[in-house]
């Protein structure tokens, strides 16, 4: 359910694209496509009452930038199988890095992708918001200043989300925030 709302999306992305330019409405359309991703997401958290991961769900959506569809592809990855650790987990999503290296050959990190593509698509656009917390914009501007660019410090920010999520899920927890403000200096 989760892929095909994905189709959905990037169809409807597609389509905003190709007929901005015509001087047709299409409103209509673009209504209808609304109205379908409601309906999925509404499908989406019936299921997951039905599964009986309702707790879980609210336990994702206590993490700052996780939001509902977030939420369920995680819950989903989590529930699809029983992962030792979070690296296991991070791993099954394909946010893992590997470095290819080969006696004085010193490759690039790359990620492996062997997951599931929307979850990592969907878990790299929660880095954005994520950054509205302030630890977590802390963590990300680190990143920058190791020298990392903004795609791979988002890359970072959305493998902490990930295994923030595993933790309060395989804990039974919910996510607490820290009262924490910036310090201005004088």
């Amino acid at each position: 359910m989760l892929k095909r709302r994905g189709v959905i999306v990037a169809s409807r992305k597609q389509l905003h694209l190709s007929l901005q330019r015509l001087p047709i409405s299409s409103q209509a359309l673009f209504r209808q496509f609304d109205q379908l991703l409601k309906r999925i997401d509404q499908h989406l958290k019936r299921l997951i009452r039905e599964l009986g991961w309702w707790p879980d769900y609210q336990r994702c959506l206590s993490v700052p930038g996780i939001g509902p569809i977030n939420a369920a592809a995680l819950l989903c990855a989590f529930h699809r199988g029983s992962f030792a650790s979070s690296d296991a987990f991070v791993s099954f999503i394909g946010l893992d890095v590997r470095r290819r290296e080969s006696g004085q050959y010193k490759g690039k990190r790359k990620l492996t992708k062997r997951g599931d593509a929307e979850l990592r698509r969907l878990l790299y656009c929660a880095a954005q918001p994520a950054r509205c917390y302030y630890p977590f914009d802390q963590y990300l501007q680190k990143q920058l200043d190791k020298g990392l660019s903004k795609i791979a410090a988002k890359v970072t920010l959305a493998r902490k989300l990930a295994r923030i999520v595993f933790a309060l899920l395989n804990n039974q927890q919910s996510f607490r925030k820290q009262e924490c403000m910036p310090i201005h200096s004088p």
